[in-house]
């Protein structure tokens, strides 16, 4: 067993409590205690203790859609002209990118993504892996990553049309080999990755659903993210992006719609019928100047809208404060996003997660999954249960993190992951950075 206590405890749940001096006590994965430090030191006098020393205790969180293998992107100065639209982006970063990946940039990129997931607070993440030149046995190297720094990762391969049809295949093959290796699936799962409709024919589209569902799983795909894809899928297919996916049976209540940037009323309702899980990545939209999606709206529709960070960042504390803040702004009204941020941050995000890995996460309370970060926030006003979502927008953030807990396990010990030798890593992936960025270069 194992205590962390001398905190503010945040428990979340349906019984929102911030408990001062309070302590959680782990067993088996789970939550099995809260409650104060001496109380539960009194009761549980064998258990390892983890002294947060006045950190905020809360659950981990979520990200519900990153790219880990974007890490080489970093300080990369792309020649000519930049980008002005989005397929230029694509075209000129992430799909040069991605095809100069090699299986061990693959690990490196991961383990270093995934670290800092980790210490910015976040427990379990989504991941969308890409790399057409090195398919076969990617999610392995990413697994094996999220295996040793002990966080809950969804893995996928981005399918795609885009360099052809024996990779679009190879990649198929290459979520359903992954897929079907895994046993238990409490802090590793995977899903059928898809890149997005402007890239996937139909036949691609309908064998990848077939696989995924005969896996019981779902997808993870782009939708409507810049006007490009909405374009292509009218022109094309006499349909909406969001029309063209469900008819094919790519949506539903285990699959993940990420941005939904471009989507219109109709597209909205089909998305909140059909259950699909919407994943809203602000800063990153913000940054691909492809607009505001319309979540706030989708969440008033019965979306189930959560967060994510595109890769943009690894930090959700930060992901969390630029969503509330660009709604306000698209709106001219202070007064929006509140709760609906609230809700995309908190429920929406431990829901999935908690579908998706088996124990019941998000909250701090006996039965519920042992995911928990301390954070070094030592609020100079009030904080209570009622008033919490407002220190984590405007005074919370990654870097505060200081300890991290998964599956009832320290993973994360005063910001130094146990498992692995991050110098050491770092130093590897700067040599690496080098052969990665020439090979980029060479592809026109």
């Amino acid at each position: 067993m194992l205590i962390v206590g001398n905190s503010c405890l945040v428990t979340f749940g349906e019984e929102p409590r911030v408990i001062r001096g309070g302590a959680v006590a782990v067993e088996d994965g789970l939550v099995v205690d809260v409650g104060t430090t001496g109380a539960l030191r009194a009761k549980h006098r064998k258990a390892e203790f983890l002294d947060a020393d006045g950190a905020v205790v809360m659950p981990g969180l979520t990200n519900l859609h990153n790219h880990c293998y974007g890490a080489f992107a970093r300080g990369l100065v792309l020649p000519g002209e930049p980008p002005r639209t989005f397929l230029q982006i694509l075209q000129g970063l992430w799909w040069k990118l991605d095809r100069a990946l090699t299986l061990e940039d693959v690990y490196v990129s991961a383990a270093l993504g995934l670290i800092d997931s980790l210490k910015n607070g976040t427990t379990s993440v989504f991941d969308h892996h890409a790399s057409p030149y090195a398919i076969t046995g990617s999610l392995d190297e990413v697994a094996k990553a999220a295996g040793k720094i002990g966080l809950r990762a969804s893995l996928c391969y981005e399918v795609s049309d885009r360099d052809g049809p024996e990779r679009a295949a190879e990649g198929i093959e290459e979520n359903v080999r992954f897929i079907s290796s895994l046993e238990d699936r409490r802090r590793l799962a995977g899903c059928m990755g898809l890149h997005a409709s402007l890239t996937l024919s139909d036949a691609t589209l309908k064998r990848a659903v077939d696989e995924a569902r005969r896996l019981g799983v779902g997808c993870h795909i782009h939708v409507a993210e810049g006007p490009e894809d909405g374009a292509d899928s009218a022109t094309r297919y006499g349909q909406t992006v969001v029309k063209r996916l469900a008819d094919l049976g790519v949506l539903g209540p285990k699959s993940i719609a990420a941005h939904c940037v471009h989507v219109g009323p109709e597209d909205i309702e089909t998305l909140a019928a059909s259950r699909t899980i919407v994943a809203h990545n602000a800063q990153s939209n913000m940054s691909n100047a492809v607009g505001v999606a319309p979540a706030l709206e989708m969440v008033r529709k019965g979306v189930r809208v959560g967060l994510g960070t595109d890769g943009f960042t690894s930090d959700m504390f930060e992901a969390a404060a630029g969503t509330n803040i660009v709604h306000k702004l698209a709106a001219r009204d202070p007064s929006v996003g509140w709760e609906e941020g609230q809700r995309m941050a908190f429920t929406t995000n431990a829901e999935v997660a908690t579908t998706i890995f088996g124990p019941r996460l998000g909250a701090l309370a006996p039965g519920y999954g042992a995911d928990l970060i301390a954070v070094d926030y030592d609020p100079y006003t009030e904080m209570n249960a009622g008033n919490f979502w407002g220190h984590m927008l405007f005074g919370m953030r990654g870097g505060q993190v200081r300890h991290a807990v998964v599956d009832g396990k320290v993973v994360m010990r005063d910001r130094q992951v146990l498992s692995l030798d991050e110098a050491r890593l770092r130093a590897r992936a700067r040599k690496l950075a080098e052969q990665v960025w020439e090979r980029f270069a060479e592809f026109q």
